[in-house]
């Protein structure tokens, strides 16, 4: 029931946010039309456009805004989310709404097919989100201000035992007493039986031990029981989780089996069975399916709109030097998955033959040969590899699923046969065509920094962060930057 309530709350401030942002759309029109001609004649003398000119350019807001706000994570219970976090979203969401509607309208021409030769007003593209995000924070804090007032007049609040009494129990028990407004009243703690409880401060009550909890639920109101407890005690606790969930009382565990593990966890069921997952890896299948969402749309534009620059390359290489126009070579993929990676071939014909020569000048420390000025290489690919033009047949990887736009580059057999276990967590993400290495300098960084930007990108992966890098890689590719 709880559950349901959640999701028809978490449903209705997405409709109410959407509303907003179309309120933002109006807000925006009538200040750029209305308010700063009145305020501001002088540097606005020209009428603007009537509303009905804009009107069909709502839809598209409403469709920009609509995944971005769903991919920001506002929609969970926010009980004990600090309110700076919901703000920096907020404004990540109309950032980037404002980029993609400015790139959607001149990049499509859509200006064009409203106002034939006039430009869309700049300015209102600007305010539209900044409207947007005045409105979605005073939504917030509204909601949050209301939410919170009501929790601290004593109304929605649960009430809480919290079993254990060791240091890290009373801890977590410390924030939920300072934070009153998360709408959580602690009853007491329990104790193990025999454990001390000399040290517990005096502000909380022991109620009893494990073997009391059956009668304090059935003389108290207790809506959360809370366990802090070792691994080694979870088969002890079966007949009493058995007891509480007979009994409707929401358990909740707090997670600390491996303390010093760097994987996030997550509950699961398979066939029935509930399972405790831990992934280094991202796993929200909302994010993944928008990365591989604008992995398909990016990669089949990109493919139309350059098939003349592709053509163009395929004949220059053809006419320069012998053999084929692209390069196959196997790569590994997403934990350890071998794919057929195809680049424009910028090395004369039987380059891999002449490897072996050059070993002996490799300028990279690991497993990876890197040379800056490899004889094998063409004129015309040294041109190539400088503005990373010899990776794009590459989309066609992209949109076959082999690979995304952004992640891990690809590397070789051989190469991850000599990784060190560590090195090994970068295939735990699909290949990329560029990543922070790529931005960072690439071939001017040593293997090991490289494999730690990797593991930088895989820890803190977003939808966010591939945008930022597919910005960023845009001039790093332009100028060249450690190329070879």
């Amino acid at each position: 029931m709880l559950k349901e309530r959640g999701r028809a709350l978490a449903t209705s401030i997405f409709v109410l946010d959407l509303l907003l942002v179309g309120a933002a759309f109006f807000l925006a029109y009538w200040l750029r039309a209305s308010l700063l001609p009145a305020l501001l004649p002088a540097a606005f003398p020209i009428p603007f456009y009537p509303l009905k000119t804009y009107l069909p350019l709502l839809p598209l807001v409403l469709a920009i805004w609509a995944p971005l706000l769903l991919l920001s994570g506002q929609y969970r219970s926010h009980r004990t989310i600090p309110i700076d976090r919901e703000i920096r979203a907020i404004v990540k969401v109309c950032l980037w709404g404002v980029g993609i509607l400015t790139l959607s309208v001149y990049g499509l021409r859509i200006d064009a097919l409203l106002l034939g030769d006039d430009e869309l007003s700049r300015l209102w593209l600007v305010l539209v989100g900044a409207c947007a995000g005045v409105l979605l924070l005073l939504e917030k804090i509204t909601l949050r201000t209301l939410s919170r007032w009501v929790r601290l007049q004593g109304y929605n609040y649960r009430t809480m035992l919290i079993v254990g009494t060791h240091e890290g129990a009373i801890s977590l028990a410390d924030s939920i007493q300072d934070h009153r407004y998360w709408g959580y009243r602690i009853l007491g703690l329990i104790a193990h039986p025999g454990a001390d409880v000399s040290r517990v401060p005096p502000r909380y009550k022991v109620l009893g031990t494990i073997d009391d909890i059956p009668r304090i639920v059935e003389s108290t109101v207790v809506d959360d029981v809370l366990f802090c407890v070792g691994r080694r005690d979870l088969n002890r606790l079966e007949d009493l989780f058995l007891a509480l969930q007979e009994q409707g009382i929401r358990t909740r565990f707090a997670l600390n089996l491996f303390p010093h593990t760097k994987a996030k966890s997550r509950l699961e069921e398979l066939d029935g069975t509930p399972l405790l997952t831990f992934s280094t890896t991202p796993e929200s299948w909302l994010a993944l399916l928008a990365k591989r969402l604008i992995d398909v749309t990016v990669s089949t534009v990109l493919l139309v709109l350059g098939l003349p620059v592709v053509l163009l390359i395929a004949l220059a290489i053809k006419l320069t030097s012998r053999g084929q126009v692209l390069y196959r070579q196997t790569r590994c993929g997403l934990n350890g998955r071998r794919f057929t990676l195809y680049k424009f071939r910028t090395m004369i014909e039987g380059a891999e033959a002449r490897k072996g020569d050059l070993l002996h000048l490799n300028e990279m420390d690991g497993p990876v040969f890197k040379l800056r000025d490899d004889p094998r290489v063409t004129r015309l690919g040294r041109i190539l590899r400088r503005f990373s033009l010899d990776e794009l047949p590459q989309l066609w990887n992209v949109l076959r699923g082999d690979m995304s736009l952004v992640g891990p580059r690809p590397p070789i057999p051989d190469e991850v046969a000599q990784y060190q276990r560590w090195q090994r967590r970068r295939l735990s993400m699909k290949p990329g065509l560029t990543c922070l290495w790529q931005i960072s300098g690439r071939n001017q960084l040593d293997f090991d920094r490289w494999m730690e930007l990797d593991l930088e990108y895989i820890d803190s992966w977003s939808p966010w962060l591939d945008l930022k890098i597919l910005f960023k890689t845009v001039p790093a590719v332009l100028s060249g930057r450690g190329a070879s």
